[in-house]
């Protein structure tokens, strides 16, 4: 997977950048965002540099504790998690299709949890993460 489309360490993108290099997948960002303020208000938003080579990520956290990050690639994005094994279990309960199983099964292993990453290009993508979002904050 690609590395944010934001890699000058300057300054985070704005909102008309952003919304130019996802494209239509800029609708799927902001409901994203919508729907997950909704379900874990409050959910604040940070931008973060990553390194030169992983650029701009935003970072949405619901207290203190991270829900997922967003990467923001050329048209589409990327939503990351870091899942504790409890968490990976419990979404293998839960109906996710075979193939989310699949990238949880073989995600990388971290103190942290496994590195988890979707890529939302349609909206059934953004159906999945926000499932995902849902497994990983009730656990």
């Amino acid at each position: 997977m690609s590395p944010s489309a934001f890699l000058d360490r300057g300054s985070p993108p704005s909102e008309r950048e952003l919304e130019a290099v996802l494209d239509k997948a800029s609708g799927l960002w902001v409901d994203l965002r919508t729907d997950l303020s909704s379900e874990f208000a409050p959910l604040n938003g940070k931008w973060g540099f990553s390194g030169k080579s992983r650029g701009w990520i935003l970072q949405l956290r619901h207290r203190r504790r991270t829900v997922l990050y967003m990467v923001p690639c050329p048209g589409y994005f990327v939503a990351s998690f870091a899942l504790s094994e409890k968490v990976c279990q419990a979404a293998r309960r839960s109906g996710l299709p075979a193939r989310v199983l699949e990238i949880i099964q073989h995600a990388p292993k971290y103190p942290e949890g496994r590195g988890v990453r979707l890529e939302v290009r349609n909206k059934k993508d953004l159906v999945h993460v926000e499932a995902l979002a849902s497994i990983k904050m009730a656990n």
